[in-house]
């Protein structure tokens, strides 16, 4: 009796869905549930690479922060990664941590949430590029009001406030400084507080 090799399941699984640059929201919110990033862009399905340590401690202490402030002065809903934005029809990202002031409340959803008011990226070595240029316009063409940048690596924070269609950069901050937002009168992070000793 011959024994015929095992097909790869991977392959088969792989062969349900349609190639890169096929995929549309429907495709991609039939997908299972994952704890694991899935961003939707041009067609095509992009999987971020793990976060490091060094990430998460920043984007929990940014979190923590943003969090406690919008909540006190109940300004609206502070939300992180993973869950969907849609940024326009095909192009779904997930910000590390996103906020919606409660004039917007109707963009808040169960699967996905429309155009936030404020995005932070956490920045890591293998997303930079992506962060920095690809969502850095991508975030401007939606209409993201502001946009903060967090690096753990240069340990610093940028700011930059949504100017017609084009971010301005309200200041680089180092770790002996204090990061202000312009959207949120009052809201601001210790640099230093953010990053591991």
């Amino acid at each position: 009796m011959q024994i015929e090799p095992k097909k790869d399941l991977a392959i088969e699984v792989a062969n349900l869905y349609p190639p890169q640059g096929e995929w549309s929201e429907e495709d991609y919110f039939s997908l299972p549930d994952t704890n694991r990033y899935v961003e939707l862009s041009e067609g095509r399905l992009i999987m971020p690479p793990h976060p490091t340590n060094s990430h998460q401690v920043a984007l929990q202490n940014f979190f923590l922060q943003l969090h406690n402030f919008v909540r006190n002065h109940k300004l609206g809903t502070v939300r992180i990664a993973p869950l969907p934005v849609r940024l326009w029809p095909g192009k779904i990202r997930e910000p590390d941590i996103f906020f919606i002031g409660k004039e917007h409340s109707d963009r808040i959803g169960e699967r996905v949430c429309g155009v936030p008011d404020l995005v932070v990226e956490v920045l890591s070595s293998s997303t930079q590029r992506t962060d920095r240029i690809e969502k850095f316009s991508e975030y401007a063409r939606a209409g993201v009001r502001e946009y903060w940048l967090v690096d753990p690596e240069e340990r610093n924070v940028e700011v930059y406030s949504l100017r017609e269609d084009r971010y301005t950069l309200l200041g680089k901050y180092d770790p002996s400084q204090t990061a202000t937002s312009k959207l949120l009168q009052g809201f601001y992070v210790k640099v230093g507080e953010l990053f591991l000793p």
